[in-house]
């Protein structure tokens, strides 16, 4: 029996292409709104996307492509957001059809940078989408590995239980495991800063640390995502779950972080500006810094954030990352 459900994915980067492949192996018809033109058409004439993960293959009857953003948002019941969260506003100021009958799950990571808020909250407030009716998907999964149909796991999280499992149903298959979680503001907090962690990981390998202090960096960034986040949202959660501390370590440690290379850049004497040049991809992380340098410095007095500190101070300050990382050095243990 088909699956009619009516779901739709929205951006045209890597993470994109791979939900859309994920959700290929369970639905019948998957909206895909981007905003490229040629994309668009080389998909309908290739059956791959020209810009990312070009190795996976679509059954181009399955895609409702679309350029028209208010096409694919009035068409599907579920959207699914994987737009760099740079261009999110950007992108949703185009959008004429309301959101609050629809259900929106983020799968960005990061923070939306006019207004300093996690993107479930941003859609809540500014697009009045109901709060049990927003979600998050998350890792530990690169779309690198998606496209290679390695074994991944991903946490569907939403306050909605029956909607987190059908989300979750719709992206499973042999290589996609899912689990679901209520923690939607932790979950998405955690995937905001583990971006950071694996700058700052990218950095010290840049500046030549090694792995004995590569490990305990990231044991001193899962726990201060854990001080981060029970400031902001107090709930019981196990920090030491695939949704926080995997997504951290697979972000810290892998070749396909984008975070990590660049701050595997900026640690080598690349400057912001010329790194993002060379990458010519979005490091979701730069931004997020920013925002929650901000958020961090509400609860200064308690909740330290030595990590993030740094990474403010190398990446927006313009000080030099080999003397801030050696001070770094002497506050984590």
């Amino acid at each position: 029996m088909e699956n009619t459900a009516k779901v739709a994915v929205f951006g045209g980067g890597s993470w994109a292409t791979a939900i859309v492949k994920m959700l290929s192996e369970n639905l019948h018809e998957i909206g895909w709104y981007m905003r490229s033109v040629y994309a668009k058409e080389h998909i309908l004439n290739q059956q791959h996307n020209p810009n990312y993960l070009s190795s996976v293959e679509f059954h181009t009857e399955q895609l409702r492509l679309s350029n028209d953003i208010n096409e694919t948002a009035a068409w599907a019941d579920i959207l699914i957001f994987a737009i760099p969260s740079a261009f999110l506003k950007e992108e949703l100021d185009r959008l004429t059809v309301s959101l609050e009958d629809k259900v929106v799950f983020s799968a960005i990571k990061g923070i939306v940078p006019e207004t300093g808020q996690i993107v479930g909250e941003f859609f809540n407030e500014h697009y009045q989408v109901p709060i049990d009716a927003i979600g998050v998907i998350t890792g530990p999964c690169h779309a690198e590995e998606v496209a290679l149909e390695r074994l991944s796991y991903l946490t569907v999280a939403c306050f909605d239980k029956a909607r987190a499992e059908e989300v979750a149903g719709y992206l499973s298959s042999d290589y996609i495991k899912t689990k679901i979680s209520d923690d939607i503001i932790g979950t998405e907090y955690a995937a905001v800063l583990k971006n950071i962690y694996a700058i700052a990981a990218g950095i010290a390998h840049g500046l030549g640390y090694g792995d004995n202090f590569q490990a305990v960096l990231m044991s001193n960034a899962i726990r201060e995502t854990r001080r981060f986040i029970k400031r902001i949202h107090k709930m019981k959660r196990n920090i030491n779950n695939s949704a926080y501390l995997g997504d951290l370590l697979v972000t810290g440690y892998s070749v396909f972080s984008r975070n990590r290379m660049f701050g595997n850049m900026i640690g080598k004497g690349y400057t912001v500006k010329s790194a993002m040049m060379e990458m010519n991809m979005i490091a979701e992380g730069y931004y997020a810094t920013k925002s929650a340098y901000a958020i961090a410095k509400k609860y200064k007095r308690k909740s330290k954030t030595p990590i993030l500190d740094a990474v403010y101070q190398v990446l927006y300050e313009g000080k030099d990352p080999m003397p801030i990382f050696k001070k770094l050095t002497d506050k984590l243990d």
